[in-house]
């Protein structure tokens, strides 16, 4: 592939995006303005039209077919990714209830709503991982290679969360290695489905399960009454768990196992200025087990 084809498929890429971003956001501040104030009906409706979108753009723009939305075992491999980020952040939760960080205090009052909180987070998770791993980490690909596109994109994935409520370094610096996290689990897939999952699971058990703050905002109510105790680089402060230690080891671990799996297979796209061949472009390949 030529150089010149890289900058034309980057350019078609911008544009899809660019229509993403429009959709979503068209969306958002027309329901403000019929009065809309459910997170419920303002997030799901908008992710239904970024997919739709999402679709149009690369079949009418990149003039492709979405290899990385393929129905293809589509449903098992979003499941792992949903059981696996509901693992990783139980795991965060046991080591702070071992360091006495954690008090669990019984059921709450969120078991009639945690199917609603579920579609909610699923929500979140697909236009976020639409948004910013299908959209601007391919065009960052097409330039800076899989590995710089990982970088810059997560940096843009933290950045977008440094306006948050609670926001500090480490949380901001948490959510840029999940960025990371979450491209790798493209890359090793070829497809998003891996990535929403996780991004899902990972949201779902932080706000609705076990009833924390999910980046400085609190919805609804949880699954699992209980209270944090101790120093902020431990809890996590009033931006929630993901501003932990423990969350950027854990993150951490799940990311280099994930590249790892790049690695091995040698999968990845080299940037631009490179001579190396670089791979097709979404092609979806085996992916990872995850346990």
């Amino acid at each position: 592939m030529t150089v010149r084809m890289r900058w034309k498929q980057a350019g078609l890429i911008l544009l899809g995006l660019l229509a993403v971003v429009i959709a979503r956001f068209g969306w958002s501040y027309l329901a403000f303005e019929m009065g809309n104030r459910s997170l419920l009906l303002t997030f799901v409706p908008a992710t239904v039209i970024m997919l739709a979108v999402y679709v149009a753009a690369t079949r009418w723009i990149e003039w492709r077919a979405a290899t990385e939305l393929s129905p293809r075992r589509a449903l098992p491999v979003l499941a792992a990714g949903i059981v696996g980020g509901i693992a990783m952040f139980a795991l965060v939760m046991a080591i702070l209830w071992l360091a006495g960080a954690y008090h669990p205090g019984g059921l709450g009052s969120g078991l009639e709503g945690v199917g609603l909180a579920f579609v909610f987070w699923l929500a979140i998770g697909t236009g976020e991982e639409l948004l910013f791993r299908g959209m601007l980490f391919r065009l960052c690909s097409k330039i800076f290679g899989t590995w710089g596109a990982m970088l810059i994109s997560a940096a843009l994935f933290g950045f977008m969360h440094a306006s948050n409520p609670a926001a500090t370094t480490i949380g901001v610096s948490s959510i840029a290695l999940a960025g990371v996290c979450l491209a790798a689990a493209y890359v090793a897939t070829g497809r998003l489905w891996l990535p929403i999952g996780l991004h899902t699971g990972w949201n779902f058990a932080e706000g609705s399960l076990f009833g924390t703050a999910v980046s400085g905002n609190t919805v609804g109510s949880p699954l699992i009454r209980g209270q944090m105790s101790g120093a902020n680089i431990l809890t996590g402060g009033a931006f929630g768990p993901e501003a932990s230690i423990v969350a950027v080891l854990v993150v951490l671990a799940g990311t280099i196992f994930l590249v790892w799996q790049i690695v091995r297979s040698r999968r990845g796209e080299p940037p631009i200025w490179s001579k190396q061949h670089p791979l097709p472009t979404a092609a979806p390949v085996a992916e990872p087990s995850v346990s």
